[in-house]
């Protein structure tokens, strides 16, 4: 019975490569090769555990959770924060993603995929023109007055305009201008940054940006800036809290009067 032979082959000279490493007798060792770029490490098992708490609470959640309260839900809490971003690592370039907006996490469809869901969505209302100008206005503006507002738009606007606004949840009245007649001034809301998926006011469009999406005129005058948007929760210095009364917007006189006395001695004299 003749033998099967045996055919050698020869792997590429990349195959052929082999990293080694010195071991604790001084022995050669092959060595781990580094993971591609495309190849995410798997985690410790009780990291892995954690991300699947992670990944179950925010799964079930029905509106986005802050970290405060998800690091109740994990052992060591203060790792929530890596987490989250290791999280956002695994989801990303798939079908969700994990996002953070207004401060808080959630997952959302991936915005490539979004049209999928256009034929399920119920479209309740649709902002007027005059509405999505003002909530633009007040979201780079804020705190801004309705007078302030009509400045910027150069035409007034009807009271309704804010009610709609104020309606779908997307700005709230702040507090009251210091300012003759104490108007009301306005901010958007965290349902807001939700719908649009920011973390914050900072995050919204600049310049550049909205030229490049046909939103602003291309022939805009070399002078024009926009405002640096910023979200401030508490009131500013030109702010009084919605229930101010009419004293605390009154400035002091300090008025010299005089005292009885002097005035009983002043028309004595004249008598």
């Amino acid at each position: 019975m003749v033998p099967p032979r045996l055919n050698v082959v020869m792997s590429s000279e990349a195959d052929d490569e082999t990293i080694e490493e010195d071991d604790a007798d001084g022995a050669r060792a092959p060595a781990a090769r580094p993971l591609p770029s495309n190849v995410t490490a798997l985690p410790s098992a009780d990291r892995r555990e954690k991300l699947r708490v992670l990944e179950a609470l925010l799964f079930a959640a029905a509106e986005p959770i802050d970290e405060r309260r998800l690091a109740e839900h994990i052992k060591d809490g203060s790792e929530v924060g890596a987490l989250l971003e290791e999280l956002k690592g695994l989801y990303a370039g798939r079908g969700i993603n994990l996002v953070k907006v207004a401060g808080k996490w959630a997952f959302r469809t991936a915005e490539d995929l979004a049209y999928l869901l256009e034929r399920h969505a119920v479209e309740e209302r649709r902002l007027s023109k005059a509405a999505l100008e003002t909530l633009a206005i007040i979201a780079y503006h804020q705190p801004v007055t309705r007078a302030e507002i009509e400045e910027v738009r150069g035409v007034s606007i009807s009271t309704g305009t804010l009610d709609v606004l104020m309606a779908v949840g997307w700005i709230r009245p702040r507090g009251r201008r210091r300012a003759p007649g104490k108007p009301i001034t306005y901010g958007t809301t965290e349902a807001f940054l939700n719908h649009f998926s920011l973390d914050g006011v900072k995050d919204l469009p600049g310049l550049a940006e909205l030229k490049g999406a046909g939103l602003l005129d291309s022939t805009l005058p070399p002078e024009f800036t926009m405002p640096e948007a910023t979200d401030v929760a508490a009131l500013l210095p030109d702010e009084l809290p919605l229930d101010a009364g009419d004293d605390e917007a009154a400035p002091e006189l300090d008025l010299e009067l005089p005292n009885a006395d002097e005035a009983d001695t002043s028309e004595g004299s004249k008598g």
